[in-house]
């Protein structure tokens, strides 16, 4: 039998009945667990996982053809075999409509039940099968659309463009890959696009945060334990270069690995070996290695958080991805694929955007890059009830961009003596931007009236 899982479920009200079945079915290997009641049986249905069901059409608190409905419609892969002494043609045609797998009368042949049970068992393993073979399916299908991806009709500035190129060349080798930007700016979208666009693409691509762990953990998480190998190393642990076999292994931040720790992973790179902590075996390194940091690289290798033997070996290949602010052609695009994602996800119709609100979305500086433009547009959708997003709509520090872009265009020069009014301005401005805009608690802050405030803010062509 293909299944593993060889536990059933009785749900019958006589007692003798339970008995008999589970001596007998336990004789043959089976674990049983029962229930007297339809209420009882639902619940062990949700806590034990049983293969099969044994259920009789006569309980005391529901009728048993209600009680496959129930069943069927909350599990509907679930194989049920119903047992009872009112045979009659009707209750047969009725179960077998319902989803029932087999009808059997009280008394039956020990014999007959045992084929029905085996025959049953294998037919739910052909159910689970099928579905992993569904999910697995999908999952191709997947990684066959994410290879489909191109970053040109999402990022339209040139320098996405040239990327886009220098993926495609590379993408089909196992050189390594670093790729090298703000927070936000698309790094592991670019990951993503590399893994299904190579060999590699039918396997696992497993990803690690080097800064997500404390320095204590993460050389477990990397190369994987076995049990007892430290306190609380309760069972074996592949690590995610085992887990990334065959497959890439993405870790991000890679500036943040501890040390000495990047020179224990450099020579697995060099060597293509590795030891999970613990065990005294040598296991095998197949993995094609992509690695991003959010820092510069020469102030990494500076300040020794990047070893540089390790960055030599990493740089292969290098992806700059500037940020967004750089390219702000990259915006409209991204704003209408963001759009169509969160109102399917929210299941409303996509909305319009003011034209104010558009140019603000604009205007704006994106200091948290992609990430943030992505937020932005998912606040927007939220919040929007009339099918267009006004500025109103939009978070506050995009709605108020003008006052920090005013403060960095009116700066005063950085040498020489600023004028008194060049100081004013910048104060004022700065208390605006600390203030979200907010006059009235900005001329607490400065200390002055409200309609003084206002009257700087007119001398000095300060607009909100």
């Amino acid at each position: 039998m293909k299944t593993e899982n060889r536990r059933i479920l009785i749900i019958d009200d006589e007692r003798p009945v339970i008995m008999t079945l589970e001596a007998l079915l336990k004789r043959h290997g089976y674990q049983i667990d029962t229930a007297p009641t339809a209420s009882q049986g639902l619940k062990l249905l949700k806590s034990k996982s049983p293969s099969l069901v044994l259920l009789d059409l006569q309980l005391p608190d529901a009728d048993g053809l209600e009680m496959l409905d129930r069943i069927k419609t909350e599990l509907p892969d679930m194989q049920v075999i119903i047992l009872t002494a009112h045979d009659s043609l009707h209750n047969a045609i009725e179960s077998i409509k319902r989803g029932a797998y087999h009808f059997i009368s009280k008394p039956y042949a020990s014999e007959e039940l045992l084929s029905l049970v085996e025959k049953a068992l294998e037919k739910q393993s052909l159910v689970q099968e099928a579905e992993e073979l569904r999910e697995k399916t999908q999952q191709l299908e997947k990684r066959l659309e994410i290879a489909e991806i191109r970053l040109t009709p999402i990022f339209k500035s040139k320098v996405m463009q040239e990327i886009e190129e220098l993926i495609n060349a590379m993408a089909p080798s196992d050189a390594n890959v670093l790729i090298v930007g703000e927070s936000g700016v698309g790094k592991e979208v670019i990951a993503n696009v590399i893994h299904a666009r190579s060999r590699r693409a039918g396997k696992a691509m497993v990803k690690l945060n080097c800064a997500a762990f404390p320095q204590t953990m993460i050389e477990g998480e990397l190369f994987g334990y076995v049990k007892g190998a430290f306190t609380g190393a309760m069972n074996d642990f592949p690590g995610m270069i085992g887990a990334a076999g065959g497959g890439t292994l993405f870790l991000d931040e890679i500036s943040d690995m501890p040390p000495d720790l990047q020179t224990r992973f450099l020579r697995v790179l060099q060597e293509r070996e590795y030891r999970p902590l613990g065990s005294t075996r040598t296991m095998n390194a197949d993995f094609r290695l992509i690695a991003s940091t959010n820092r510069s690289i020469a102030q990494a290798l500076s300040e020794n958080r990047l070893r540089s033997d390790l960055y030599y070996r990493l740089n292969t290949f290098q992806i700059e991805v500037p940020p967004l602010r750089e390219r702000r052609q990259d915006i409209p695009p991204l704003i209408a694929l963001f759009l169509k994602q969160f109102a399917q996800q929210l299941g409303k119709p996509e909305p319009d955007i003011a034209p104010d609100a558009f140019q603000k979305l604009l205007d704006y500086s994106w200091p948290g890059n992609v990430r943030e433009l992505q937020n932005a547009i998912e606040y927007a959708v939220v919040l929007t009830r009339q099918g267009l997003i006004g500025a109103k709509e939009l978070p506050t520090e995009v709605q108020l961009p003008t006052v920090l872009q005013q403060i960095e265009r009116g700066a005063p020069p950085r040498t020489g003596v600023q004028s008194l009014d060049d100081v004013e301005r910048k104060t004022i401005l700065q208390a605006l931007a600390q203030c979200h805009g907010n006059k009235k608690k900005a001329a607490e802050l400065l200390g002055i009236q409200r309609p003084t405030l206002y009257n700087k803010m007119k001398r000095y062509a300060i607009e909100i």
